[in-house]
């Protein structure tokens, strides 16, 4: 998929903030407080930031590395269906090549959100004690997490319900049952403007 793109020695702040899925302007805010090292152009604003360097931050805040040298596309799905799961990671992570982390509750997505960083949350509408509309809304609220895409799963919503969400944040909506094909074409289709 991403995989050819060569890793450059220095790069500009929007492919640090891609590498680290985090908007340009959280990139900008890490250089500027000296978090991040790097360079300015000479009479220009525009920062660069050596590999050698990112990779030594992301090292130091637990970010997983293998987005670096793939551009792997890392999905999370939240859900209690251990079936569906089951077989939803193993077919992205063999056929589609993702990384996949699964998060069985609310509380376990918001923690693993931060470390993992996805690029896109596959989260059941229905699961025990989450209000799956506000975990949406904590996602596009987290600066580091803007660019994390939000497709929400449901086997009981009508269509009226379903377009609800996608007004209410959500970049993308999926039936259950569904085949394995629809969720790829749902990630591909919500993470395409990123790329």
């Amino acid at each position: 998929m991403h995989a050819t793109t060569k890793v450059k020695d220095v790069l500009t702040t929007g492919e640090v903030a891609k590498i680290c899925n985090v908007a340009p302007r959280t990139v900008s805010k890490w250089f500027d407080s000296g978090a991040l090292t790097g360079y300015r152009i000479p009479g220009s604003k525009d920062r660069r930031i050596p590999l050698t360097q990112l990779i030594r931050f992301m090292k130091q805040h637990g970010m997983p590395l293998n987005g670096l040298m793939t551009g792997q596309m890392r999905v999370m799905i939240v859900d209690e269906e251990a079936d569906i799961v089951e077989v939803l990671e193993k077919i992205l992570e063999d056929e589609a090549k993702y990384e996949v982390e699964v998060a069985k509750s609310g509380f376990d997505a918001g923690v693993m959100a931060e470390k993992f960083r996805p690029h896109v949350i596959l989260l059941d509408m229905h699961l025990k004690g989450v209000d799956a509309p506000m975990v949406a809304k904590h996602v596009k609220g987290n600066s580091d997490l803007q660019l994390t895409k939000m497709i929400a799963m449901s086997g009981k919503m009508t269509d009226d319900e379903a377009k609800g969400l996608l007004a209410g944040g959500f970049d993308g909506f999926l039936r259950k049952p569904f085949h394995v094909r629809q969720v790829i074409e749902a990630i591909e289709d919500a993470t395409a403007v990123v790329y």
